[in-house]
Order: structure tokens, then sequence, then C-alpha cells
């Protein structure tokens, strides 16, 4: 497993203005210093990018890229454009400046990722890590099939998110995890097991050609050391002991984890475009 070294992005201060004792989990993280903010990883996510083989003539769409750890992984590969749609206007800034080849367009765009805006058929490769888990399930196909609609029809699709095992999981256990993480991380989690998140591909219109899940790990240190450095990891620990809302936050959410951490894991897809969207069926939840 290799570190994720390559250059820090320029700094953005996430949740500008927010205070830190209410805003989402994921901005307080990103602004203790967290780059990798993804269930299974920085290993997950280059075996994300890996599968969906990003080369120089390639259109390229992230969705939400936030502080941009991946983008500079997808900017390394060096593709024809690259555009960020992100509803965070500084991380939206900040994209143009991260490294890249001078041959790749590379634009940041405030948007959301269920209506980018971006023209149909106009990407060959649409991805998004950890932000359609916060969205209802008509959010979640919204997304999806928002990313059928840019995909050019022999384009691939990646996805990145949180999921609940085994397969067959109690649902009075499935909510009572959801409320669990929804309370320390303020923020709406509905995590699906790995057959719900497949069916809403089929619906959108995608067949899978790569699966692959991981524990859920986020906040225990090796996993930190793994995705950030063991600086930054460090560096992060020291940064949240020393700020007294922050540690009682990293806390609760820390506990919430690792209480369900059998029943929460990672999953990441790589699909291609294969049909006519459905309409949604009533059976996911």
């Amino acid at each position: 497993m290799h570190a994720d070294r390559s250059p820090a992005p320029p700094h953005i201060e996430p949740g500008a203005g927010l205070d830190a004792a209410r805003m989402p989990g994921h901005f307080l993280l990103a602004r203790l210093g967290k780059r990798v903010l993804r269930p299974g990883g920085i290993e997950m996510t280059r075996r994300i990018l890996d599968a969906l083989d990003i080369r120089a003539g390639d259109k390229v769409v992230e969705l939400a890229p936030g502080p941009g750890a991946t983008a500079r992984l997808a900017l390394a590969r060096r593709p024809a454009s690259f555009i960020g749609v992100d509803q965070d206007g500084a991380a939206v800034s900040a994209l143009t400046a991260l490294p890249h080849d001078g041959g790749t367009v590379v634009i940041g765009r405030r948007g959301d990722a269920q209506r980018t805006g971006l023209p149909d058929g106009s990407a060959t490769v649409v991805y998004g890590e950890a932000m359609m888990t916060m969205h209802p399930t008509p959010g979640k196909l919204r997304v999806m099939r928002e990313a059928y609609r840019m995909l050019e029809p022999s384009g691939r699709y990646g996805m990145h998110e949180l999921c609940l095992v085994p397969d067959d999981i109690d649902a009075g256990l499935a909510e009572e995890i959801r409320a669990a993480i929804v309370g320390p991380a303020h923020v709406g989690a509905r995590p699906l097991t790995v057959p719900a998140w497949r069916q809403l591909l089929a619906e959108a219109g995608f067949t899978v050609t790569e699966e692959v899940v991981k524990p859920m790990r986020l906040l225990s240190f090796r996993r930190m050391a793994a995705d950030e450095g063991l600086l930054r990891a460090a560096g992060i620990v020291i940064r949240t002991l020393r700020d007294p809302v922050a540690r009682r936050r990293v806390r609760a959410m820390r506990r919430a984890f690792h209480r369900y951490r059998s029943h929460l894991a990672g999953v990441g897809f790589v699909a291609r475009p294969t049909a006519v969207p459905a309409r949604p069926s009533p059976e996911v939840h």
C-alpha cells in the first residue's frame, strides 16, 4: 500500500464560516488536515482509477472533488481535460492550481452532482467518491443518471461509497447504524448494502465491470498513516488533541465507527453504460 505523498494542494478552508461543533464531519476532518476522506481509503481509490484506465485522450469529470486528493491522482494520468464539479466554491477555485501536465485542460465548476449543467455525452470518464452516501435513494439514482447522461456510450463510471455488510443485514440494525453515524457526523449518512448499490447502478443504465469491498477504517491511525503518510497522520492527531471541540467530535465518530466496524465497509464500482436508464424501483431503500 502506498501513502499519498504527492504535493500538497492549495490551502482550502473547509466549511468556512461554520461552527466546528456543528459543521459536517467531513468538513471538520478536512480542516484538521485529512485529505483522503474515502471509506475504503486511498488503496481503493487507486484501484478504481486503475480500472477506469484514464489515458491521454480522456475527458474526465469528477463529482465533488473536495480537497482534491483524487483529482491529483487523476491529473497525474494526463487526461485531455478534467472538470471538477463541487458545491464548495473554495474547492472549485483550488482545482485549477493543482499540479498537472500543461496539456490537460483543468476546469473547476460550481454545481450540483445531480444537475451539473455539462453537455450530454461530453465525458469519457465520470467518477465520484464519498458523496452519494449522504443522499436519500432517489438522490443517489439522480447522481448516477446524471453520470450516465454526461458519458459517451463507451465511457466509464466509477464510484466509491460507504456500504453495509453483510448483504442480508437486519433492517432494524441497518437503521440503528445510520442513526448512530448521523449524530456525531452531523450529516445524513444513508449507506446501502452492496446489492442495493448494484441495483441502483442497473436502474441508471450501467453494467458493473469491477467491484471491490474493503473494511471502513477511516479514523484508525493505521489507515490514516497509509492514506496520508505517517507525518501528516501524526499532525492530524496533534491538531485534534489540541482542539477540545474537534477532539470531542472525532472521538464520538470513532466510537460509532468502532462499535459497528463489522457492519461498515467501503465499496467501489466501475461500470459502463449499457442500457436506457429504467424507472426507479420502489424496492430499493
